[in-house]
Parts: structure tokens; sequence; C-alpha cells
């Protein structure tokens, strides 16, 4: 069995430090095989935002693999924002924007969604799907294989397409040939867990998108701070949410979900349909958010 550690938007400049320290703590104690964190490690940009995540990133597990999101991106330095976007980022994160990691059971490739012209938005390009597909083209067919980006491939309701990454179909097209299993992203701050087929109708394929919360940021947007634990056991995924208990002032389980893979994807299993799955699982997360921290800071 193998277990992920996935946080997103931490949002270094703008946490909350109880959290964090919190947060740190249940990670190490998970003892994953990698953590993920799925992009936005800074507010705005700054030096000293990125030497914090520096510095949070060196007290977690490794390996990891690490991409960057829109927050990572300069906004009010024009000049930077066109011509050396990720340079803070390359210097105190990693200066492989789009990394990619693989063990026996596991290939994992991280997807650079950031873009300079976009305030909030990101998208994919050709060039970037042709990388995937060349990195899993040496992976046996029982490793289990996970793409992760910023920007998610599902909006905040199955009937919503706010903040879905740019030419999402076109590269859902490509993770369908080469039978891309999990999608891992952030950027909304929603916990929520579903199937590509809700959105993408491709015959015969069904593969996991998990959204993370924001993990340790006071930018909350009415859900508690949370993260994923992944543990794969093929042909098997199970997701546990943990979410920020104000009163308890501790991480707690918010949800726990279960997946098996068949002829035609990934499905829950027990019986549980996926359109009813992804309204569970997202209703579920916003009354611990509503339970645990009221209403959201301005």
């Amino acid at each position: 069995m193998k277990t992920i550690a996935h946080l997103s938007d931490l949002h270094f400049g703008r946490i909350d430090q109880t959290v964090s320290d919190a947060l740190a703590a249940e990670v190490r104690a998970a003892d994953p095989d990698i953590v993920v964190v799925s992009g936005d490690m800074t507010q705005r940009a700054r030096k000293e935002e990125f030497a914090q995540a520096r510095a949070f990133l060196d007290t977690l597990p490794y390996p990891q693999l690490v991409v960057p999101g829109n927050h990572d991106v300069p906004l009010y330095n024009l000049f930077a924002r066109a011509f050396t976007p990720l340079s803070r980022y390359k210097r105190y994160i990693t200066a492989d924007t789009d990394p990619f990691y693989a063990d026996p059971e596991l290939a994992i490739a991280g997807i650079n969604t950031a873009r300079s012209l976009t305030i909030k938005g990101g998208r994919i390009n050709g060039e970037q799907l042709a990388w995937v597909r060349r990195s899993f083209a040496d992976q046996p067919d029982e490793t289990t294989r996970i793409v992760v980006t910023h920007h998610p491939f599902e909006g905040p309701s199955a009937n919503d397409d706010d903040g879905i990454v740019g030419r999402a179909r076109m590269a859902m097209g490509v993770f369908s040939q080469i039978r891309v299993d999990v999608i891992l992203s952030g950027h909304l701050h929603l916990n929520r867990i579903g199937s590509s087929a809700v959105r993408y109708d491709i015959e015969g394929y069904s593969a996991l998108l998990i959204q993370a919360g924001t993990a340790i940021s006071s930018r909350r947007r009415q859900e508690a701070n949370s993260f994923n634990l992944i543990r794969i056991e093929r042909p098997e995924i199970h997701l546990e949410c943990r979410a920020w208990d104000l009163d308890k002032v501790r991480f707690v389980r918010s949800t726990s979900k279960s997946f098996r893979l068949g002829r035609s994807g990934w499905a829950p299993t027990g019986g549980t349909t996926i359109p009813t799955l992804i309204q569970s699982a997202e209703d579920g997360i916003i009354r611990a958010g509503d339970r645990i921290h009221g209403s959201p800071p301005s």
C-alpha cells in the first residue's frame, strides 16, 4: 500500500500558524510515501513568503512533488509577471515546474497550469500533454498513474465551470488514452472527489478527480482548513479528508471514501452512484466547515 499526503493552497503570507504547526505534525505522523502539494505556496509571490514556504516544506517528509499555482506568479510586479513569472518559485521551492516521480507502484506527473497572462485562470498546453504521455509510456500497466495540477478539472459543482483549467477536454482525452487513474488539484479551496465521467463523457474511462481544500490559509471560503490522505492498494483507493476542528484545536476525519478499479475505470465501493457521491461529499465538508468556523473571514 502507498500513502500520499495531498496538500494545496498554503498561501504563506495569509496563514493560520496554529493550523500550520498542527498540519506538519499530522503529515509526519501519517508517514506518507510521498507528499504532493498542488500549488499556491504563497499569497503574493513575495520573497519572504517563499522563504516561509520553503521552511515549512523542510519540516515535511520526503520525497515531495510540488507544482506552482496562480498565486505563485507576481501580481503587481508587471515586469516579473511578464518575463520571469516563476523565478522566485524556482529559487525557493524547486526549479522543476513540471516534476515527475515514479516508483514500482506509483507514477506521478506534475503539470504547471499557472500562466503570466491570467490573474486566476490556468491552462494546459499540447507540449505538456506530450511530455506526460512520454513520461507514462514506460510505466507498467499495474502502476497507478496520477496527474497533479493546481487548477482543477471540475468546478464548484457539476453545473459550474468556474476555475476549470483551460483545455481541460483536450487534456482529458489524452489522459483517457494513457489511462491516468487520478487527478489531484486545488485552487477552489474546496475539498471534493468525483468521477471524470460526470463532466467528460469518454467511453470506458472514469478517473478520480480529487480536490484539496486550503491546508493552512485563513482564506477558507466557508470550509474548514483540510488536507487529504490517499491510500492506494491497487485495485482500490481509499481517501480520507482531515479537516481542522476549531473546538478541538486539531485535525479530525471529515470524510472517508473508497473506490475500486473496474472495466470502465474507478467507481465507489458499496454501490453508491458517482453523482450522489459528489453531492454528499461536498455537503459533508461544508457542514463541517460551518460548524467549525462559522462565518468565513472577510
